[in-house]
């Protein structure tokens, strides 16, 4: 209790620390996640003689942290969006995993006279892709939402397969005609549970009328917990069912919706944040020094060996075109994930396994340089890039109890078709109105004769029985303009 304000005064320094460093991050061009590495290491050993070497407690926290941003990932993923992708994502993070395990484990097992068991490990450790680095990196990169779909929907469910080969190789479980039958089970498991849990808690948040606007975050990220906490108790992947469940959450029109995704997203960032700090406080740099060889060779056997052929198996029933193919195969983003798969047999006293975090280390560090660096101008290359594309408009929802109805708060994004409609062409259903637009900072009430303009926002109020109606039509005018109907556009997903 003494030391308890210097802890809470370094930890907030820390926090704005980092904070400010996404900043100059975004200046300068360089992941985020590697300043907060080199945070970490400024002030571990290495730097103020912080000592910290608790394998345990770092793989305890770092799976936390892990469940809060694939929370924060589920929440945040738009089903229309990732629906077209959900073959190849699913693929990549189930085929590809395995793909991956076998080759990076077959040629480091050549390469650098690791053991099979060990080899494999290294395979299954570097076979997820970073679900933290996928979704700071590319929701800004620019990219096609296809393509970007799918790289969500890999990061946030190859941790799962991931998970189980590690914990599998690690403790030395029986390899036998059981296993596959284990893994489909943990998995198909989680996928149960993600939505069963997302589905309920959805049914309830809207149903609930919370005396605060603020308990609606609060109790959907629970939500998303309870579905780990639920997974692991039954056995089952946790990860997937925290995934799964934001997913279902994060597509249901809960109430207060923008409050909750901008809840989520900080809660995310906190958990990158203390996550990648932690691990730099971990790192030892004078053991990362003998690291860098091996750490190398196996970075250049995944991202120019493994991921791509990986990708290419993978995706080979989808026929997707070459510049796709490797576009994926260069934005499969490693960080924090394999860090704190490393960490599992490290915890369990395995022969080996602090070369193994200390070589990972150093791929993370390289590779999210080199690839986090190079996806904007790759995808520029290969002529993927949809910088001027519209953003998805937004629409939040508050619930109006007594009147037995619903404010919707719509938000016009740039790009989006509904700049220049007139009012009267919005026609939405029976039972739902703008009953006010908000320009610039001022206030009016429409006439049948406003027209729509980019950056206005719009308070309808609908009644419950319209509520669902009114959004769609509006999507499908922010979609495809005022002849919505005509082009073949519902506003669904």
């Amino acid at each position: 209790m003494e030391n308890l304000p210097v802890v809470l005064g370094v930890g907030a320094g820390v926090l704005l620390l980092a904070v400010l460093a996404v900043r100059v991050s975004i200046k300068i061009g360089l992941p985020s996640l590697l300043l907060y590495l080199g945070i970490g290491v400024l002030i571990g050993e290495a730097g103020l003689g912080i000592e910290f070497d608790d394998a345990s407690l770092t793989k305890s926290l770092g799976l936390a942290a892990l469940v809060m941003i694939l929370a924060e990932g589920g929440l945040t993923t738009r089903w229309s969006a990732v629906k077209p992708s959900l073959g190849p994502g699913i693929a990549m993070s189930t085929v590809g995993v395995v793909i991956s395990i076998a080759i990076t484990g077959g040629l480091l097992h050549w390469l650098l006279g690791l053991d099979w068991r060990m080899a494999l490990l290294w395979g299954a450790v570097l076979a997820s892709t970073d679900a933290a680095a996928v979704f700071s990196v590319l929701r800004s990169a620019g990219v096609g939402k296809r393509l970007v779909g799918s790289l969500e929907l890999e990061s946030g469910i190859n941790d799962a397969p991931a998970y189980i080969a590690v914990v599998v190789l690690a403790t030395g479980t029986t390899v036998d005609w059981t296993l596959p039958l284990l893994v489909v089970y943990e998995l198909g498991a989680g996928l149960v549970v993600g939505l069963a849990l997302g589905w309920l808690g959805a049914q309830a948040l809207r149903r609930a009328a919370l005396p605060a606007t603020g308990l609606y975050p609060v109790a959907t990220v629970a939500v998303c917990v309870l579905a780990y906490s639920s997974g692991q108790l039954a056995h089952a992947s946790g990860l997937l069912a925290t995934y799964v469940a934001g997913v279902v959450l994060g597509n249901s029109r809960l109430p207060h919706r923008s409050d909750t995704l901008s809840f989520a997203e900080g809660l995310g960032w906190l958990s990158q944040i203390g996550l990648f700090v932690l691990l730099g406080l971990f790192a030892s740099p004078g053991r990362l020094l003998d690291a860098v060889i091996p750490g190398l060779v196996a970075g250049a056997v995944v991202l120019l060996v493994a991921r791509p052929v990986s990708v290419a198996l993978s995706c080979l029933p989808f026929r997707l075109p070459w510049r796709d193919q490797a576009f994926l195969s260069w934005a499969g983003l490693r960080g924090a994930v394999p860090i704190v798969l490393a960490m599992i047999p490290l915890a369990e006293g395995v022969p080996g396994a602090q070369q193994l975090v200390d070589a990972v280390f150093v791929l993370v560090f390289v590779l999210t340089l080199l690839q986090g660096t190079t996806l904007a101008w790759l995808a520029r290359l290969l002529r993927l890039d949809t910088a001027a594309r519209a953003q998805e408009i937004e629409v939040d929802s508050a619930p109006l109890d007594e009147l037995g109805a619903e404010l919707l708060q719509v938000r016009i994004q740039q790009g989006s078709r509904l700049h220049g409609v007139y009012l009267s062409e919005l026609r939405l259903p029976v039972g739902a109105s703008v009953s006010l637009v908000v320009r610039k900072g001022a206030g009016f009430t429409p006439q049948a004769t406003s027209r729509l303009q980019v950056g206005d926002q719009l308070l309808v109020v609908a009644t419950e029985s319209a509520r669902s109606a009114a959004e769609r039509r509006i999507r499908a005018v922010d979609r495809a303009g005022r002849l919505a109907r005509w082009h073949g556009e519902s506003g669904g997903g």
